[in-house]
């Protein structure tokens, strides 16, 4: 069965990704099993998704329920499972209303819309310019490629769109040069997950907060990856003390279901209008009562306290090994979003990783990423630096 689907599959399926010949057929908790029967522990969680691990068995009778009810009526009407989410999520952050969508570059999209569409709705049309962070990744529509700061997921799509500039992370001087009366927003990520786990700092975070304020213009936080409960608070902009005006979410937003948002506080969101924005397929029943119980669980079940105590011990674990292995240059990141730089290409590690029944990946050539689910545990995180000892020994 395997080899048959995998043919199809490269007959059928647009050719967009490296694919691991492993065909998945079943997961549970952390582990996930393939069509021959091998285990695999996850620690990538389908890039930051599934959070709260494979078909946690509350969300699938929450699916399960809601599908025997309503499914989709479109936002022409109302719906409770809707309503209800987006009062929980106003309810812990600093936003007061919310746009549902379907991705995490949808949210995206919808953010650079409302941040312009905002100067706009006051006559000041000529502020459209957003400035965003080199080595940033903000998704794969035009606006959203247009505003990534990565030349090489820019290749072959241009012209983009105009209006965005760029500027080096964690430098605010570079920013303050780059900021003029066209400027509407800055947009940046608080871990750079697809750059390559770079981790913002405080006192940049807070300067940034501090000139947007001064100049009128708007902050925007890409969330996707970082947001729900994957650096051991609910959103990641809490560990610094300011709020954003503007919020993305989407990938453990709704556990595997695909669900985005864009959050952001009243006067902004009220530049959009009935007509300025809309998605068919945004905030469906479906989705939206399967993220409700998301955060129902994350609240319920100290997972945010878990992340945090797994995020140290699983850092502790990974200096332990940089001490070992002089191919390991740095270890970076915060709660469950951590990487671990090396001085080598990753990719060999990854699969061999994959050979030996872990699930891991490397961005930017080599930096392996883990991502695991929240409710990862000690023996699971033991289980991989044992392998990778064992690796980086031979690899050294």
């Amino acid at each position: 069965m395997k080899k048959a689907v995998i043919q199809q599959s490269n007959i059928v399926i647009a050719p967009t990704y490296n694919r691991s010949e492993i065909l998945f057929v079943k997961g549970e908790g952390c582990t996930l099993w393939d069509s021959e029967g091998q285990k695999y522990t996850d620690f990538l969680s389908g890039i930051a998704v599934c959070n709260l691990g494979h078909s946690h068995p509350e969300i699938a009778q929450v699916i399960y329920q809601q599908a025997q009810m309503l499914t989709h009526v479109s936002n022409l009407f109302y719906t409770i499972p809707q309503v209800e989410l987006a009062s929980l999520l106003v309810e812990h952050s600093f936003a007061d209303r919310v746009f549902f969508c379907n991705s995490g570059a949808e949210a995206n999209e919808a953010a650079i819309k409302v941040a312009r569409k905002y100067f706009s709705s006051k006559g000041i049309s000529q502020r459209y310019k957003i400035i965003a962070m080199h080595g940033s990744f903000h998704g794969r529509t035009m606006a959203t490629l247009s505003a990534t700061g990565q030349e090489k997921v820019k290749k072959g799509f241009y012209p983009l769109l105009q209006g965005f500039e760029f500027v080096p992370y964690n430098q605010i001087e570079a920013l303050k040069q780059k900021i003029d009366d066209t400027t509407c927003a800055v947009i940046l990520e608080l871990i750079q997950g697809e750059g390559g786990v770079n981790c913002s700092t405080p006192e940049f975070i807070q300067e940034v907060r501090k000139l947007c304020d001064e100049q009128g213009i708007l902050l925007i936080f890409d969330e996707i990856q970082t947001g729900m409960g994957r650096t051991g608070k609910l959103f990641a902009y809490e560990h610094y003390g300011i709020t954003p005006d503007i919020m993305t979410l989407a990938k453990a937003l709704g556990n595997g279901l695909p669900i985005g948002a864009m959050l952001a506080k009243e006067q902004v969101m009220c530049a959009f209008e009935p007509g300025s924005h809309a998605s068919t397929f945004g905030g469906t029943p479906l989705v939206t009562a399967a993220a409700l119980q998301v955060l129902r669980i994350i609240e319920r079940d100290q997972i945010l306290k878990h992340c945090n105590k797994m995020g140290m011990y699983f850092k502790e674990r990974l200096n332990w090994l940089k001490s070992r292995h002089s191919i390991i240059e740095e270890i970076r990141g915060l709660g469950l979003l951590l990487g671990l730089k090396l001085s080598i290409s990753g990719a060999p590690i990854v699969k061999a990783c994959l050979e030996r029944g872990f699930i891991i990946n490397c961005v930017q050539e080599n930096v392996l990423r883990f991502v695991p689910p929240l409710i990862i545990s000690l023996s699971e995180i033991d289980a991989l630096v044992a392998c990778l000892d064992d690796l980086m020994r031979h690899a050294s």
